[in-house]
Formats: C-alpha cells, sequence, structure tokens
C-alpha cells in the first residue's frame, strides 16, 4: 500500500530518471482539500503500482484553485507501463469522490541542475518557475538555466529565506522548469519586492535572463505541500 509522508521530496535524487510535473484546475480551497483526500484514499488502498515510481507529491496552488503534480519515476518505460495497467482505474475513482476535475497539462522533464543557499531547511514554500522557448532547442534550455544560476550567485546580499532551486529541462526541447523550494511564500514574495539586487531585478545578469532569445512565456506561481505519497518500505 502507499504510505503518506509530510517529508518534501529531493527532486536531486539520483535515482529518477524521469520527473513529471501535471497541473489540475479544480475550482476552490474548498475542492482542492477534497480532491487532495481523494487521492489520498484511492492511493492507500491499491498496492504500490511499480517499483519505478519512487514518489508522488500533490502540491496546492495559492491561487485557491490548482493542484500540482510531481512524480518521481526511474524511467519513462516505467511511467508508460503504469499508465497501461493501473493509471486509469485511480483516474475514475478520484473523479467519482469530486467531479469536474480539469487536467491541464503533464510535462516530461530530466533534471539538471541545484543550487542549495541553506541546506538542510524545511520548505514552507515551494515556488514553481515555468518556462517556455519558441521551438525546441535543448543547448538554449541548459544556457538560460545557467544564465539564472549565474544571477542568483551574482547577488551580492541575497535576500533570506531561499533554500534551494531545481531546474528542470522539459524533454522536448521547450520549457525549463524551476522547483525552488523556500522558506515561507512570505519569505518569496519580499524577494520579488525587494528593491536593489534582490531576485529578478533591474541588474545586468537578471537583465539577460529576462531577454533569453526564444523566450515565450514565463510564470511563477507559489504551492504548499499537502500530500506526499511514497512506497511503503524503503
Amino acid at each position: 500500500m502507499a504510505r503518506r509522508t509530510d517529508r518534501h521530496p529531493d527532486p536531486a535524487d539520483p535515482r529518477i530518471g524521469a520527473p513529471f510535473f501535471s497541473t489540475w484546475r479544480v475550482g476552490t480551497p474548498e475542492r482542492q482539500k477534497e480532491v487532495v483526500e481523494a487521492i489520498g484514499r484511492t492511493w492507500e488502498r491499491r498496492a504500490w503500482p511499480a517499483r519505478g515510481l519512487l514518489g508522488y507529491h500533490v502540491y496546492a496552488g495559492e491561487d485557491g484553485e490548482t493542484l500540482l503534480h510531481y512524480s518521481q519515476w526511474a524511467s519513462e518505460q516505467a511511467y508508460e507501463a503504469f499508465v497501461k495497467t493501473h493509471r486509469q482505474e485511480r483516474v475514475d475513482e478520484i473523479d467519482t469522490a469530486v467531479p469536474g476535475i480539469e487536467r491541464v497539462a503533464l510535462h516530461r522533464y530530466r533534471h539538471y541542475r541545484s543550487a542549495a543557499r541553506e541546506e538542510g531547511r524545511v520548505p514552507g514554500c515551494v515556488v514553481i518557475v515555468d518556462v517556455e522557448f519558441e521551438g525546441a532547442d535543448p543547448e538554449r534550455l541548459r544556457g538560460w538555466a545557467d544564465a539564472v544560476l549565474d544571477a542568483l550567485e551574482s547577488e551580492p546580499d541575497p535576500h533570506p529565506g531561499g533554500i534551494c532551486a531545481h531546474f528542470h529541462l522539459g524533454t522536448d526541447g521547450t520549457r525549463v522548469l524551476n522547483y525552488a523550494e523556500w522558506e515561507s511564500a512570505r519569505a518569496h514574495a519580499d524577494a520579488l519586492a525587494a528593491p536593489g539586487d534582490g531576485v529578478g531585478s533591474a541588474t545586468a545578469a537578471w537583465r539577460r535572463v529576462r531577454e533569453w532569445p526564444g523566450l515565450r512565456s514565463s510564470t511563477v506561481r507559489r504551492y504548499e505541500h499537502v500530500l506526499g505519497l511514497v512506497p511503503p518500505h524503503g
């Protein structure tokens, strides 16, 4: 059976060969809670579906209407086998419990780089920076992620509260996702609003990030970790 955990996942775990992120739109804070509980019940009453699934985590959006799903797979083949044999029955049970869930998108990534500022701290907030580029170009994705890390490292007096940034590159060559751990949502909001050399400020390094060739869109959303499911042993 699936086992619940309050521990945040480690996106840099080298066993993860295929990290997947998806978004569900559920409508209201009340429905967020209902769907999370439905997911937990559905998974807890069944055997863990695959040895290749290392963990499945759900996050409630600060917007009160979305849920982020982060699944840690050893390989894409393990995920495809799960889809063929176990996924639909779980989807059906969750949809029966809470009808009207909109499954917005599922994107496949590979972990690229991580950078820690305060190791060992427990995140109170996860910030997802989702960036899309025009056309597939894996080298451009790596260059942009490197530029963000350079900008972070160039800050002379980093705003407190940032814990770690985990950069993931989309397998389709068009997306970068930064899974950033923060002490709290307030700390992240304050860092964005801080004058001077704060996150995303008007420095040359951050201007280079914002004006990267081919950059189509960039969104920043804050989430709270609300459900962790891991194998019963291990």
